[in-house]
């Protein structure tokens, strides 16, 4: 192994301090960020603070007056743990960020020193190559053979989604990547439930087929697309002079973790010549589990999946995934030519096959947490998860509270059983108490108190916690 060698340094070593100062501020940083981490759950989950103290903090930090990193660093730290909602708390129920698996956060460290750039293979072999493993591991999971179909690792659902839309619009009518819209006969049209992430009007805008193209299709009465409603809002589409090109079920909904009816959208979409994405930010995370596969029934159908890494798989932010199962798709939407960039393998080379031109090397999260858990560690947390999940729905109905959705991933939606409270009013009283962090949402018509297993942390002592926070708040709202 060779020896790393002390370099000198000119006025700018801030920059790249000596090799000992790098080592020194490291192991003195690891250890201020482990004991904040450490020390979160007898901490408010949410702190309490204001825009004019934040805004005055942090213009308090003197550019023309620089600071030593440890002590910059350690300011900017302190501002944080009172400053953010903390997702790294166990007591944390809220959206699906997550407690990060620890070696996600040392792979986001090796990638930050290393600083590989992954537009083409000839730069980076051994991260893309890291990354296609990773991906070809999530195909086979899904059910698609891997030598037809591929993926690529993106910055979140938003833009895996986005993916898929342009891919499928660039195969619905291959003039569109010079003609945009015009390509097709008559309007782009795409659906997806009322319920699912509304980065999809953002996503039509994004690709110039405009809002209106969206159709929100209406729900069964239990947070899943109706596929009655479906099949009229396309009939009627057609019948009009519009083109149906896109549909996208949704495995587990933002509000509510319901699973869309898969295997009926895929026949639709079959049926209409149509592409069909699955949208399994956070669900799809079930696969992992034999018994978790049937919850997203027909999902082999699909033309596309989207994954989030940095949801129910404990990475990092942000770390999506975008899965095709027609590998070709990527290079015919994507496929550009410079002659600035360096050769390299036209089949591989992501900025060739993706969206994005320069980028971080995501994926290694991903890969090194499975190095070291294993599939048998994800399965472990999915199901700690759900029966964590089992397990306050249980205390939450012993202690008068209703849950009125039917998922069956780790998230709950409930009301009082009395239904007189301001739910809203009793979420607020949740948060400002500290013990835990939940949210209101809207559910089938309805407002309703929402509570998320997001930490591979939380246990029953942060259960007893929300509960009696819980009791608390309805106590004190009482009319």
């Amino acid at each position: 192994m060779s020896t790393i060698k002390k370099v000198g340094r000119d006025h700018t070593g801030a920059l790249w301090p000596l090799y000992d100062e790098r080592v020194e501020a490291l192991a003195s940083l690891g250890a201020i960020l482990n004991r904040v981490v450490e020390d979160l759950p007898h901490e408010a989950v949410a702190p309490s603070c204001d825009a004019a103290t934040v805004r005055a903090a942090i213009a308090a930090f003197d550019f023309d007056a620089p600071d030593g990193l440890l002590s910059g660093a350690g300011r900017v730290i302190e501002l944080l743990k009172g400053g953010m909602v903390h997702p790294m708390h166990p007591g944390y129920f809220g959206l699906f960020n997550p407690t990060a698996a620890f070696p996600g956060i040392v792979a986001d460290v090796v990638t930050a020193h290393l600083n590989p750039q992954l537009a083409v293979w000839s730069h980076a072999p051994v991260p893309i190559e890291i990354e296609r493993r990773v991906i070809a591991e999530f195909v086979a999971l899904f059910g698609w053979p891997v030598a037809q179909a591929g993926g690529h690792f993106t910055s979140g659902g938003a833009e895996a989604n986005h993916t898929a839309l342009l891919m499928a619009l660039t195969r619905a009518a291959p003039g569109f990547a010079e003609l945009g819209s015009r390509a097709f006969y008559g309007a782009p049209r795409l659906y997806t439930s009322a319920e699912s992430h509304l980065a999809w009007l953002k996503i039509a805008h994004a690709v110039g087929i405009g809002r209106n193209a969206l159709q929100l299709i209406g729900t069964d009465g239990q947070g899943r697309l109706s596929l009655p409603l479906l099949r009229a809002a396309i009939n009627s589409d057609l019948a009009t002079g519009h083109c149906p090109v896109f549909i996208a079920a949704t495995a587990g909904t933002t509000n509510a973790g319901m699973i869309d009816p898969i295997s009926d959208c895929v026949e639709i979409a079959r049926e209409r010549a149509m592409w069909l994405h699955v949208d399994a930010a956070w669900g799809g995370a079930v696969a992992v589990l034999p018994e978790g596969r049937a919850v997203l029934a027909g999902i082999a159908g699909a033309d596309s999946i989207t994954v989030d890494a940095h949801k129910w798989l404990s990475s990092p932010m942000g770390a999506g995934m975008l899965l095709c199962r027609h590998q070709e798709c990527f290079g015919d939407t994507f496929r550009v030519a410079a002659s600035y960039m360096p050769p390299g393998l036209d089949s591989i080379d992501p900025y060739t096959h993706s969206m994005q031109w320069s980028r971080r090397f995501i994926g290694l999260k991903l890969f090194l947490t499975l190095v070291c858990i294993g599939w048998d560690g994800y399965r472990k947390l999915i199901r700690r998860a759900l029966l964590t999940g089992a397990d306050l729905r249980n205390r939450l109905e012993a202690a008068g509270w209703r849950v009125v959705n039917n998922s069956p991933l780790a998230v709950l939606c409930f009301v009082d059983s009395n239904e007189v409270l301001d739910l809203a009013d009793i979420a607020a009283r949740v948060v400002a108490d500290g013990r835990a962090w939940i949210s209101t949402a809207r559910f089938e018509e309805r407002t309703v108190l929402r509570a998320c297993i997001t930490s591979h942390l939380t246990g029953a002592e942060q259960l007893d916690r929300l509960v009696a926070a819980l009791t608390d708040a309805r106590s004190a709202a009482a009319p």
